[in-house]
């Protein structure tokens, strides 16, 4: 029984992406931006060593989840606020485009543009409190 590649899957095998990494300079600082400022959910904040915690925060109960990483040498340090070389690597997908850009510009978070409308949907470009750029993307019903 082949089990590659057909229709669009790979045999019996289901994956999905579950967490990415963001590297961070303090623990308590990125949960507060994340919590208070994003509106995302402190999922799990467990002491591993008195340097380092695992603390992972998500915008919502369904999709990925964020492990907010604390740097731990210069190596680390230098990529905090561009994991990604300065480009969009972060998509935040919502159902009320305008509430959602509402809610973060009143909590002081940046955008470097202003919302625009695309084939696929609303956007806008904004940063975190570290640099990473993030879209806020409501999707057209149409869009894949």
């Amino acid at each position: 029984m082949h089990r590659g590649y057909t229709n669009g899957c790979w045999g019996i095998t289901v994956n999905s992406l579950g967490m990415i990494a963001i590297v961070i300079d303090d623990y308590d600082a990125a949960i507060s931006h994340y919590v208070n400022d994003l509106g995302f959910s402190l999922i799990e904040d467990t002491e591993m060593t008195p340097e380092k915690r695992w603390v992972v925060v998500a915008p919502s109960k369904e999709g990925a989840r964020i492990l907010l990483a604390k740097a731990a040498n210069v190596k680390q340090k230098s990529a905090i606020g561009n994991s990604t070389g300065g480009r969009v690597g972060f998509f935040m997908y919502t159902t009320n485009f305008k509430e959602t850009y509402e809610n973060y510009r009143s909590r002081g978070v940046e955008f470097i543009e202003s919302p625009r409308q695309e084939t696929y949907g609303q956007v806008v470009v904004f940063k975190d409190m570290y640099g990473n750029k993030w879209d806020l993307i409501e999707k057209k019903y149409d869009a894949q």
